[in-house]
């Protein structure tokens, strides 16, 4: 071989290995689940339910004819079909019908203590538990708390496989993970992904700073376990983002840290106890934060201040913005109730607000939560009175109107003409109690504040409808 062919075979040679060892290097950087889902999977049970419904009968022609499908083809899709669809005699009695759910959870102590969502077995009368060795036995309901979407159950059994627990503040955004759950009722799916964000609101949920993760997550998963890569449980899958009603990249995760929590009470006392401070809040967009005089959009501003609540009592007044509890900085207004939930009733809670302006602390002794929400009616009579340069009408409020709604002041919207308070939402029957920082007695004194607002710069405004407070901003042009 002459030398120029040797040098080429060389430098040939040379480039094969170099390949060779970049795609060793890369197939080594990929986790590999494969010890995790051997060690986990025993511990993740499958979960169904039945509830006992009144018989009604199905309308001819609108249940599809499965006659002819191979049989489990058929029972996955009748276990699919909502209630009162199912064609004739795929039911289990003439005079009542069976509702069915699928879901996930794991065992969490040998003895048979079980975590799972609580929509998952919501409204069931009997909860079944398969095992993956495939047998089956009836679940006891321990408790539940729908506020964080958390049920614990109990199943007779000793030296049952267990999941090890991690710690969800540890988790990093970046992180692998991986879930194990029924999707559709298909046992021990392993599906993987990453940690997309931590510390997640969501409608509805306040008192859960999710996990999102972009684990394909499906009807069935729901109260399975999600996984580190040392094998370790650091939340319960919960919900999706969905349009279309199946996986789309958005899965949520409630902290192992908040569920066992729950659970330890639910075990305990049968109940979750958490702390209240009694205000209603709202986050601080932009123009709020110009308007109050912040450097940047933070904390919780207060909308609304429960009278003889904790906050009430603690000094909090309508407008702080909450910056800080105990140490810890509010950064989005959500953050505020998962800190004041975690404490217990008649603990401290030192609050760093913004009053006028300028920082001041507040020392508030919490409260506990009460079970249901109050809720203030709204009402409108009185003497009208303009304000043409925000295009509105306002009167005063009546004593007893006052009194209903548990107000000092404010005035209530009679008319919405066209102008800056129809651009902004304002509608009849509300109930503005501050303009531009300032507590509005009267609709005299409406009148006077509005014609003093500055131009172009934001404005706020707090209005309560239907029993809920909320600030809104706008600005006045030239």
């Amino acid at each position: 071989m002459s030398i120029p062919r040797l040098k080429t075979y060389l430098s040939w040679m040379a480039a094969v290995l170099m390949l060779g060892q970049v795609l060793t290097a890369q197939a080594e950087a990929l986790p590999d689940f494969t010890s995790l889902v051997e060690q986990a999977s025993p511990a993740v049970v499958n979960i169904s339910t039945r509830q006992k419904l009144p018989d009604r009968s199905v309308a001819q022609g609108q249940a599809p004819d499965l006659e002819g499908l191979p049989p489990m083809l058929r029972e996955f899709l009748e276990r699919s079909m909502p209630p009162g669809s199912r064609p004739p005699g795929s039911g289990k009695g003439d005079r009542q019908r069976e509702a069915q759910s699928l879901g996930s959870g794991f065992i969490i102590s040998p003895d048979g203590f079980i975590l799972t969502n609580n929509h998952v077995i919501d409204g069931a009368d009997e909860i079944l538990v398969r095992l993956s060795d495939r047998s089956e036995m009836k679940a006891k309901l321990i408790g539940t708390d729908p506020r964080t979407d958390v049920a614990v159950l109990k199943i007779d059994g000793k030296d049952l496989p267990t999941v090890k627990l991690g710690n969800s503040d540890k988790l990093k955004v970046g992180e692998w993970v991986l879930a194990i759950g029924s999707p559709f009722g298909f046992d021990h799916s392993v599906t993987k992904g990453i940690v997309s964000a931590k510390g997640r609101s969501l409608p509805n949920d306040t008192y859960v700073p999710f996990i999102q993760t972009d684990v394909a997550i499906n009807p069935g998963n729901s109260g399975g376990p999600l996984f580190n890569m040392a094998g370790e449980v650091v939340g319960i899958n919960s919900q999706i983002f969905t349009r279309s009603g199946g996986f789309m990249g958005l899965s949520f995760a409630i902290p192992i840290d908040v569920a066992m929590d729950v659970a330890n009470q639910l075990k305990a006392n049968g109940k979750v106890n958490r702390g209240w401070l009694g205000v209603v809040i709202q986050e601080v967009n932009k123009d709020l934060a110009e308007s109050f005089g912040l450097d940047k959009p933070a904390g919780a501003l207060v909308a609304q201040v429960l009278d003889d609540g904790p906050a009430a009592k603690g000094g909090l007044q309508v407008g702080d913005v909450i910056l800080s509890a105990n140490g810890t900085p509010i950064v989005m207004s959500a953050d505020l109730p998962h800190l004041i939930g975690n404490l217990k009733d008649g603990s401290k809670a030192e609050l760093e607000v913004i009053r006028d302006g300028k920082r001041q602390k507040l020392t508030v002794t919490v409260g506990a939560l009460p079970a249901e929400g109050e809720e203030m009616g709204a009402a409108d009579s009185g003497v009208e009175r303009n304000s043409n340069r925000l295009g509105v009408s306002v009167t005063d409020l009546t004593p007893e109107q006052m009194k209903s709604l548990d107000l000092k002041g404010g005035v209530v919207i009679k008319d919405v003409q066209d102008g800056p308070a129809s651009l902004i939402g304002l509608q009849t029957g509300d109930v503005i109690t501050h303009l531009n920082n300032q507590a509005i007695t009267s609709a005299k004194q409406f009148t006077e504040v509005a014609k003093g607002l500055p131009k172009n710069r934001s404005v706020s405004m707090r209005v309560l409808r239907q029993g809920r407070a909320t600030f809104i901003t706008f600005k006045l042009a030239e």
